[in-house]
């Protein structure tokens, strides 16, 4: 069996017609600010036990890294992201098409070690905002504190921005942002954050 997705598998993302749309809306504001789609890029939840050490051992190898066991921090690996959502449960960022080689290898090296793993790839969309006012418009509709001293690269949060449920994580100084949404509100959330700047 071929590992290439057929054309009419993939899932179009409900933001490109959208970002296409409005890209030239923010020149008339003179601002920098620019929000693009990133929803490509393939998303694996993954739950263990972090004292068990034969699951931390198994994860180092697949993943080229190590999990960061502290919640709400990242770790960016040669070909992963990770986000670590809590205590036990990690959010892995892949470049596309590769959630599902991921799957298999975690379907095969996990084989006995309590762990789950769930592709979640269609079911979230990948929000990148970057631009020096990019903070100044989360606050118009979150209440996490984003400033530079208390959220920083290597950061992670799960929060709130226009009551919609987002993961947050900060790229670089930019600053550039990664919002990580459900796809039944990315949409809304986009419109939102263009008539906030």
């Amino acid at each position: 069996m071929s590992d290439k997705i057929p054309e009419f598998y993939k899932i179009e993302s409900p933001l490109t017609d959208l970002i296409n749309r409005k890209k030239n809306i923010l020149s008339d504001k003179k601002t920098e600010f620019v929000i693009s789609d990133h929803s490509e890029l393939g998303q694996v939840n993954i739950r263990g036990d972090i004292k068990d050490g034969l699951f931390i051992d198994n994860m180092r190898e697949i993943l080229g890294h190590e999990l960061p066991t502290d919640p709400n921090t990242v770790t960016v690996g040669e070909r992963f992201i990770i986000l670590c959502l809590g205590e036990n449960e990690w959010l892995i960022i892949t470049p596309e098409n590769e959630e599902r080689e991921l799957i298999a290898t975690l379907r095969n090296k996990m084989d006995g070690i309590l762990t789950s793993f769930t592709d979640v790839s269609s079911s979230q969309c990948i929000i990148r905002v970057t631009g020096s006012h990019v903070r100044n418009v989360f606050a118009k509709g979150c209440s996490l504190d984003l400033h530079s001293r208390s959220f920083g690269v290597g950061k992670c949060a799960q929060s709130l921005i226009a009551s919609v449920g987002v993961i947050i994580r900060q790229i670089d100084s930019t600053p550039s942002f990664e919002l990580i949404v459900r796809r039944s509100f990315a949409e809304y959330l986009v419109n939102w954050l263009y008539d906030a700047v």
